[in-house]
């Protein structure tokens, strides 16, 4: 899933969150659902920063 792919997903769990009417047990798993996707969001930014510090430092494309 791309990154922005997995920002809608969260910005829809959060609207799905804010409903007044939803269940503790909905609630539940998609707050677990939310910290899956934010974790891999993080994980994804965290590698896009790596890359770029490796390519100002050597000026060509490096992965780690």
């Amino acid at each position: 899933m791309k990154l922005e792919e997995s920002f809608d997903k969260l910005n829809k769990i959060m609207e799905e969150l804010e409903k007044p009417d939803i269940s503790l047990e909905d609630s539940f798993t998609l707050y677990q659902e939310g910290m899956k996707l934010l974790k891999a969001c993080n994980d994804s930014i965290d590698k896009v920063e790596k890359e770029l510090i490796i390519l100002s430092e050597s000026g060509e494309a490096n992965e780690l």
